[in-house]
């Protein structure tokens, strides 16, 4: 079913109204904050630790 005219202002003067009470849409806000990782880098120097030492002992244990 087709919306008539009447229905179709309504609905755009109610989406209006909605969106003032949301404020700026979120890819206005979106530029002003900065990409952050979600794993911190310790977790990361850890992780690397962990595996890198592993590999390092093996060698180490292979040729000596």
């Amino acid at each position: 079913m087709a919306q008539t005219p009447q229905q179709r202002k309504a609905n755009e003067r109610y989406a209006r109204q909605e969106a003032a009470k949301r404020g700026r849409p979120e890819a206005a806000t979106k530029d002003s904050k900065s990409a952050k990782s979600p794993v911190s880098p310790i977790w990361i120097g850890l992780l690397a630790f962990v595996l890198g030492g592993g590999v390092i002992f093996e060698l180490l244990r292979l040729f000596f």
